[in-house]
């Protein structure tokens, strides 16, 4: 991604335990016709991975599933990365068990994370995904995960919410990055991975069509402030 933290080295393809499933794969595996994907008969891009931990996924499964997919960039996207009720996942501690998993921990919540300090991007006390894409320091984070991706690594962007639909993640993050042509791979709460469109399926009850979806946090929030549990 141009960024080496931790003392890590850049990704190499020929490490990686499992090819990690192409964007065209993802879609088959939503429609029950997946097929064994092997090295060199890939039928798409790989996705950016996105995944969230919740209260029930342990650090472990965490790391395994991602290490499944075949992932060696965990992207931090939390505006604040701790957690009072998940300590195991605040920054040094998930940073520490990547990095024994030969997988790069980078934060990227200063410019990625679901509570701006910008109060502009405020409505009614909930953010306004649509203004936070519009601001520069957004649009150069989401530059470093689209280089990333161009390059070829095989990344993951983690927050704290289980379900994807209830988080940024696919809210804002997923939108912005599909605007851009780069594909999406959400990681469920069941260790499947969703297209960003079935996600957003799963928000609208399938009518995001025929509605104005409103793509907003759930809640209201004071810009920056908390931690990083429910931000979506």
């Amino acid at each position: 991604m141009g960024v080496q933290e931790g003392g890590a080295s850049a990704v190499d393809p020929q490490t990686m335990h499992a090819r990690p499933p192409s964007s065209a794969t993802i879609r088959s595996m939503e429609s029950g016709e997946a097929k064994p994907e092997g090295p060199g008969n890939g039928d798409g891009a790989v996705p950016v991975f996105t995944i969230g931990y919740g209260s029930r996924r342990t650090a472990e499964e965490f790391i395994e599933l991602i290490g499944r997919y075949g992932v060696k960039y965990l992207v931090d996207v939390r505006t604040k990365p701790y957690s009072k009720f998940r300590p195991e996942f605040s920054k040094e501690a998930i940073g520490a068990i990547a990095r024994r998993a030969g997988i790069v921990y980078v934060f990227m919540g200063d410019t990625l994370g679901g509570l701006p300090g910008d109060t502009s991007c405020y409505i009614d006390g909930k953010v306004d995904y649509t203004l936070v894409r519009d601001r520069d320091w957004f649009k150069s984070g989401i530059d470093r995960v689209e280089a990333g991706w161009k390059a070829g690594h095989c990344l993951a962007m983690m927050c704290a919410e289980l379900e994807p639909e209830r988080c940024h993640r696919s809210k804002l993050l997923g939108e912005a990055l599909i605007a851009r042509g780069v594909p999406i791979g959400h990681i469920d709460e069941g260790g499947g991975v969703l297209t960003q469109q079935a996600v957003l399926d799963r928000l609208t009850d399938g009518q995001g069509a025929l509605f104005d979806t409103g793509l907003t946090s759930r809640k209201k929030y004071r810009p920056a402030v908390g931690s990083d549990e429910g931000i979506g």
